[in-house]
């Protein structure tokens, strides 16, 4: 049962395994946004649920799980058409984060994290575009990763923004995000070792105290053990690469659901409404001024990045704030968020997320970027190398 956690939309739906391999009798939520055969998506929202109809076959991602043997154990709850980073659905609530209640799970993934965390499946399906594995991962107090942009199949998902979305997962532990990983990515990458740590210090400046602190004794622990090298990555600020990705996310998110939206007129929970209406008015000339924007910025990052380095930043700049905050409080934190989670969608870059003690005994993630296609040497040295280093540190091993 759910014990009170609201995690799922459909808690009762399973699929059995098809076959036998890495993740033999290991369970999986799935986010509802993937395509289960026989199962209506609701994408967080009643009206879309209405107007579409079952899916036939299951999502590719899917598919590739459960024939390494892991089964579909409940559909989760997703913040509304996956355009948040709050994890607060008007319409089929909020799940409970069991690292910190009272406050925020962190979406749009939201009801897979609360999954994990509760501990009622070993690994569960989220997207990540803007942040919404990440997110909900550190204020979980989880492992999780956005993936090499277009390396995860995702196919059978509702699309948000196509040029950002990736097939994202969460775990307890760092081994079930690898295993996950080799089911869905294959087990190689070109071999190579992770020989040098960049700090980000425009990132870190961004992140509270109550955050940054732990992480930073973290880091330095990492640090003992491996060259170093402290940056600014954004010599105009963050803030602009931030406004950069919005203006793209923001055109191809309209491009996505504009249609559906002005022939539905669905019904929107707090912010929502506003957040689709702003992403209606951006014209073409805007998302063709930012194209070649992003296109520097991915090159700087694979150039400064090379075969060997990991960018460390904060995943987050807080630890999950409280629930009901008002929608200006809201704001400011999601601007911050945004900020550092850009980084790796302008980049198209892996990034993993993993879970640290704060000060006040709340979860928050240190996250780790890599060049394009090092995922899964990312998730290997994440739980090779910085696990090991963190002992005592890490919420979880």
């Amino acid at each position: 049962m759910q014990s009170g956690w609201n995690a799922y939309i459909k808690e009762d739906l399973i699929v059995e395994p098809t076959g036998s391999g890495l993740l033999s009798r290991l369970v999986f939520a799935v986010k509802d946004v993937f395509a289960i055969a026989g199962h209506t998506n609701s994408a967080g929202n009643p009206d879309w649920l209405d107007s579409h109809g079952p899916a036939e076959s299951h999502a590719e991602a899917v598919e590739l799980l459960l024939r390494q043997g892991a089964r579909v154990k409940g559909v989760t709850i997703t913040d509304e058409l996956m355009f948040s980073l709050n994890g607060e659905n008007h319409h089929y609530g909020t799940p409970v984060n069991p690292a910190a209640p009272g406050r925020i799970p962190g979406g749009s993934s939201s009801g897979s994290a609360v999954a994990v965390a509760a501990g009622l499946a070993d690994f569960a399906l989220g997207t990540d575009t803007g942040g919404s594995v990440r997110v909900p991962s550190s204020y979980c107090g989880l492992f999780g990763i956005r993936p090499t942009h277009g390396l995860a199949p995702i196919g059978g998902v509702i699309p948000l923004a196509a040029s950002y979305d990736t097939v994202g997962w969460m775990a307890r532990d760092a081994e079930t995000l690898r295993r996950v990983g080799e089911a869905l990515l294959g087990a190689e990458d070109g071999g190579g070792e992770f020989r040098r740590l960049i700090v980000a210090e425009d990132a870190w400046a961004i992140a509270e105290e109550s955050c940054r602190q732990p992480l930073a004794a973290s880091l330095a622990a990492l640090e003992r053990s491996m060259d170093s090298r402290r940056v600014t990555l954004a010599p105009k600020g963050l803030a602009a690469w931030a406004a950069t990705f919005r203006t793209l996310q923001g055109f191809e998110i309209w491009s996505a659901h504009g249609a559906w939206i002005a022939e539905r007129k669905p019904r929107f929970g707090p912010g929502i409404a506003e957040r689709f209406f702003w992403a209606g008015t951006l014209r073409r000339e805007e998302y063709d001024r930012a194209l070649p924007v992003r296109a520097s910025i991915r090159a700087e990052l694979a150039a400064r990045l090379g075969d060997d380095g990991l960018l460390v930043i904060p995943t987050v700049p807080c630890p999950a704030p409280r629930i009901g905050l008002s929608d200006d409080e809201i704001e400011r934190t999601r601007a911050k968020v945004m900020q550092l989670s850009c980084i790796a969608g302008l980049g198209g870059l892996p990034q993993v997320t993993m879970p640290v003690r704060s000060r006040d005994g709340y979860p928050v993630g240190l996250s780790f970027i890599a060049g394009p296609g090092r995922d899964m040497r990312l998730l290997r040295w994440v739980g090779d190398v910085a696990v090991r280093a963190l002992q005592g540190q890490a919420v979880g091993g």
